[in-house]
């Protein structure tokens, strides 16, 4: 893949040009650590989070699944960045890079669903975001520039979550309901969906006008 190619095909994330992002992932390039294996520490963390979300119904837990949340997406950037910028993409990168961020949506999403008694909900949020990266990663494979656009893309799906944790963690002590990761799932769940329409529409008119 040419360097204009791995741009089109890439996220693009603000934080990849401040000092700190550059200097971690300098330090991990030159520890050996390889982009996979921090690919798959994003999943590490989305079971830890998962699981303060779904069995421990305390406001520390949802404040650390919340660091979780946060700490996914870290390795988010600087998987790509020691791929990329430290030299260290490998034949099977694209594969780590997709994989591990469906599974990581679904171990957040889900439990919110059954942490506020609404299973159903938890799965269909999972699902909606799942097919939100489906249209993405599909226009790319008709060789068209991935669409990483939408009113609910993973960086806003991720920082809406970590909002949400952070609100229900105050909520909890003085109401003891769970609005707050009630409204969160719906909110991620209507923003998915909007974003698969409008991913959609794109791409279709993408291709009409080859």
């Amino acid at each position: 893949m040419s360097k204009l190619e791995e741009d089109v095909a890439r996220r693009p994330i603000s934080s990849r040009s401040s000092s700190w992002a550059i200097r971690l992932s300098m330090y991990l390039t030159q520890a050996g650590v390889t982009a996979n294996s921090i690919s798959l520490l994003s999943i590490v963390f989305a079971i830890v989070g998962g699981a303060l979300i779904a069995f421990v119904a305390h406001p520390i837990a949802w404040l650390c699944a919340a660091v979780c949340v946060q700490m996914r997406l870290t390795c988010n950037l600087l998987d790509g960045m020691v791929a990329i910028e430290g030299g260290k993409k490998t034949p099977s990168g694209a594969l780590y890079n997709e994989f591990p961020d469906r599974i990581c949506d679904s171990l957040f999403l889900v439990p919110v669903g059954y942490a506020v008694g609404f299973p159903w909900l938890g799965w269909l949020c999972a699902l909606l975001a799942a097919l939100t990266a489906y249209v993405r990663v599909f226009g790319g494979s008709l060789g068209l520039a991935q669409d990483f656009s939408g009113i609910m893309a993973k960086q806003r799906r991720m920082a809406i979550l970590t909002a949400g944790l952070v609100a229900q963690s105050m909520e909890a002590p003085f109401f003891g309901s769970h609005w707050s990761l009630l409204v969160t799932l719906a909110i991620i769940t209507i923003g998915s969906f909007a974003t698969c329409i409008t991913r959609t529409i794109t791409l279709s008119r993408s291709l009409a006008r080859l």
